[in-house]
């Protein structure tokens, strides 16, 4: 049996009628996703999971690079430039040694839970010398 799905942006307070026009029209409610605006100022909450490649600071009120995690992020980043299917990158990370935050190997479904992760942490990742050491260090060695 074929499902069909619409995604529909929500631009101002939904009511009931909206629901129930919906279901009239033979739709059934699959998934509500909610969004707020954090307030300044505001240090996550301890039901808030941490991202990964950060941990939570001495002060016990931020977060800051987790060396291990941050070296990850860095290689997996690396890897998929490279263009190497998900598989491959699994394979390559754990031949490298590294493992998942729950102690598990790499497998390519890990690897793509984490393109959210890797996107949100790209441009910081681009910007640090590990990079920038490594991208010299690829520059070189292609010569």
């Amino acid at each position: 049996m074929a499902v069909e799905r619409i995604h529909r942006p929500v631009t101002g307070s939904l009511k009931v009628e909206d629901f129930e026009e919906l279901e009239k029209a033979g739709w059934r409610p699959v998934s509500i996703e909610w969004e707020r605006e954090k307030s300044p100022g505001v240090t996550p909450s301890a039901t808030d999971p941490i991202p990964f490649g950060l941990r939570v600071a001495q002060n016990c009120q931020t977060l800051e690079p987790e060396p291990q995690e941050s070296a990850i992020l860095v290689a997996m980043m690396e890897l998929l430039i490279q263009d190497g299917p998900y598989s491959g990158i699994a394979q390559e990370l754990n031949r490298r040694g590294y493992l998942t935050r729950e102690g598990t190997k790499w497998t390519p479904v890990a690897i793509f839970q984490m393109l959210p992760r890797l996107i949100e942490a790209g441009p910081s990742i681009f910007l640090s010398s590990e990079w920038e050491r490594r991208k010299h260090a690829d520059t070189e060695h292609k010569k």
